[in-house]
């Protein structure tokens, strides 16, 4: 194999949509009426368009983009409800009744993906595996002794160990027995096709932005079209009706992720550090070689250093601890963390009552996904759900809220008012084929790409949810806002909220030199 089959790819691109060929749906082009709209077309909406279609609702699912190319599209896809060392911290915010709740709910989730796997006979590459979170320092060990302490007083199956399976330097891991891990956009892509099958309708293409009338009962798109229905889900990783002002309780932050091929022997397991920088290690299949899931390098949306260099990072990593063949893809994700770090999940506000948000994963979507799902169809079709109150999105707790919604706020501050004082002097004409950056235009702060065309693609820099200044992210080659975690295209246009509207284009030239 040669030096260029080994080097990380020029775009990013996850292994989990390159590997499936998913179906296409039209934009919606007419006005309709339905029981529920679904507003988000990954893990969440989808989950929930299937459940509440199966059980006798009509439902139409709404996608901006098109399914499954949002956060689930970028996952590491374990599911588990080791959720990082978080259950002696739960236990001393919440008490033991929420915290056991919280781990019976991801506890549920798991049991529901293994029996529709098995239910619907999907094949989607599910095996049963253990997780362990591992340190190489002391300062853990601790930690470890007190989440295992945890562990053991919700009655969770796990133990302290000296040693793990994958060749990895450690002092000491915790591990949750018989989690899981899975294809995930091989198992969604048959809940879509039952979804379907059942007389749900699929629309992608189609950006919801406001809901108006009747306690908001009616779903406005970008092109004027409108569905009136009983009940609305916002699972659109960002709530695009924004009457909770979650953007000031949540913040985005962004991970990496290497597709590397070996030769090595994997002896099965999930992995993932405690310590930062994160390093997190799950194996799938390539074209029926091993294939590494390697992720980590964790930071705020346009926030901190180039974000090539956590692909860097990661890439030394994998050489480091594995014999590489190839790195056939890298990409990257994002997620939202709430103020105590439970998902917002449940009605969107007493003034709501119809509408039903879900948000805040805090990147173990695929069980918090399905958790959310459960609990929106269960509200929905009037069901009892014993976690409505643990993740009820109008809770305040004291400790830690308090505390997070002010850190939180400060950075914002900071962030919106260093961005307004950048004073680059660069001009447009000196970028590189390839290359973004702050430039100056008429004597005004500017975003410039120039592509491998040599065309050079000019935005406002001013980020169109609050005002923050948006900074250039080399590794996606897209403009990401460091307040609140809007991003946008090289061209402007929105690829993730709360912003819905695109960054301003100023005049373009082209030089093909």
């Amino acid at each position: 194999m040669n030096e260029q089959d080994q080097r990380m790819p020029r775009r990013p691109e996850p292994y989990w949509r390159e590997s499936t060929t998913l179906p296409t749906f039209k934009p919606l082009k007419e006005n309709m009426n339905v029981d529920v709209t679904v507003v988000g077309g990954g893990i969440t909406g989808i989950t929930t368009a299937y459940l509440l279609q199966k059980a006798g609702k009509q439902v139409a699912l709404l996608e901006a983009d098109v399914l499954l190319n949002g956060t689930t599209g970028h996952t590491t896809a374990k599911i588990t409800a080791q959720h990082d060392l978080i259950y002696n911290e739960l236990l001393s915010h919440f008490g033991y009744e929420k915290t056991k709740l919280y781990y019976e709910a991801t506890s549920d989730a798991i049991h529901f993906i293994r029996k529709t796997v098995e239910d619907l006979q999907i094949d989607c590459d599910l095996t049963t595996e253990n997780a362990y979170i591992y340190t190489n320092t002391n300062r853990y060990i601790s930690k470890f002794e007190q989440e295992l302490k945890a562990y053991e007083k919700l009655g969770i199956e796990g133990e302290l160990v000296d040693s793990i399976p994958l060749k990895l330097p450690i002092r000491a891991a915790i591990m949750m027995k018989e989690q899981a891990q899975f294809h995930p956009l091989a198992y969604l892509k048959q809940l879509v096709q039952n979804f379907i099958d059942a007389g749900g309708r699929v629309f992608e293409q189609t950006v919801a932005v406001d809901l108006l009338e009747e306690q908001q009962r009616n779903v406005i798109t970008r092109e004027g079209y409108r569905i009136t229905c009983d009940h609305v889900v916002e699972s659109s990783h960002f709530p695009f009706f924004d009457r909770g002002f979650y953007f000031s309780k949540m913040y985005a932050d962004r991970s990496y992720i290497l597709g590397v091929k070996t030769n090595d022997d994997y002896p099965g397991g999930m992995y993932l550090s405690a310590e930062d920088p994160k390093r997190s290690v799950r194996h799938s299949t390539y074209k029926g070689e091993r294939l590494l899931i390697i992720g980590g390098e964790k930071h705020k949306t346009g926030q901190g250093m180039d974000t090539m260099l956590h692909y860097e990072a990661l890439e030394r990593f994998s050489y480091d601890h594995f014999t590489v063949t190839g790195i056939p893809y890298r990409w990257s994700a994002q997620d939202l963390t709430t103020l105590d770090k439970l998902p917002y999940i449940g009605q969107a506000s007493k003034n709501q009552p119809n509408v039903f948000v879900a948000t805040g994963f805090r990147k173990w979507g695929m069980t918090n996904g399905t958790v959310a799902a459960h609990l929106m169809a269960d509200l929905i079709l009037e069901r009892q759900n014993p976690y409505k109150e643990l993740f009820k999105p109008n809770r305040f707790t004291a400790d830690p809220s308090i505390k997070s919604f002010l850190s939180y706020n400060i950075d914002v501050a900071k962030h919106l008012l260093d961005g307004k004082l950048d004073s680059t002097e660069k001009g447009p004409e000196e970028l590189e084929r390839d290359e973004g950056d702050i430039v100056r235009v008429n004597g005004k702060r500017a975003g410039g790409y120039r592509d491998k065309d040599g065309t050079i693609h000019l935005v406002n820099t001013t980020c169109t949810h609050l005002g923050c200044e948006v900074e250039w992210n080399r590794g996606d080659r897209t403009w990401d806002c460091p307040c609140h975690g809007s991003r946008f295209s090289y061209e402007g246009n929105v690829v993730e909220g709360p912003a819905k509207k695109p960054l301003e284009k100023l005049n373009t030239e082209e030089e093909h030199g």
